[in-house]
């Protein structure tokens, strides 16, 4: 079943012989995002996060959708490349480009990743958001089992 229809612009020329942003898998849950760099980029573990362009804008135009980057799974695992923000959130409204917050959270003394041009460093998924009305009341109309406990009040934490 076909998805809603999102408009890709594409920054980066290179991105076409590198590979237009698209599922890797029949079943794959987002896209991946290039790392569209002029030279080579080395992160150091710890160092400050890095803006690293994707070379792509999105229009998604729709309310009930916004798009999360989040860091690649195996990178961030194996590597320590995760997002300096965790999660990127592009609003439905927003085109200009997907910039990434590329960060090393390895330890101090870890050798320094490496991105390449045209890496696939990041990946981005397109999810549903609701947009409820708040009514502003005084008292909630219905007692709940944990009312207002906090962290841990459940008992498992």
């Amino acid at each position: 079943m076909p998805g809603p229809a999102i408009e890709l612009k594409i920054l980066d020329a290179r991105l076409r012989d590198w590979g237009l942003p698209r599922y890797q898998t029949a079943m794959a849950a987002a896209i991946d995002l290039h790392a569209c760099l002029d030279a080579p980029l080395e992160l150091a573990p710890g160092a400050p996060p890095v803006l690293v362009s994707s070379g792509i804008a999105v229009h998604i135009g729709d309310p009930g959708l916004a798009a999360l980057v989040l860091p690649r799974s195996g990178l961030g695992h194996r590597q320590g490349l995760v997002l300096g923000n965790l999660v990127g959130l592009i609003d439905a409204d927003y085109t200009g480009p997907i910039l990434v917050s590329a960060w090393n959270r390895s330890a101090p003394g870890t050798p320094p990743l490496r991105l390449a041009p045209g890496d696939r460093f990041a990946q981005m998924v397109f999810v549903p958001i609701l947009r409820p009305e708040f009514t502003v009341v005084e008292a909630f109309t219905a007692a709940s089992e944990r009312g207002a406990g906090g962290f841990g009040s459940t008992g498992t934490g």
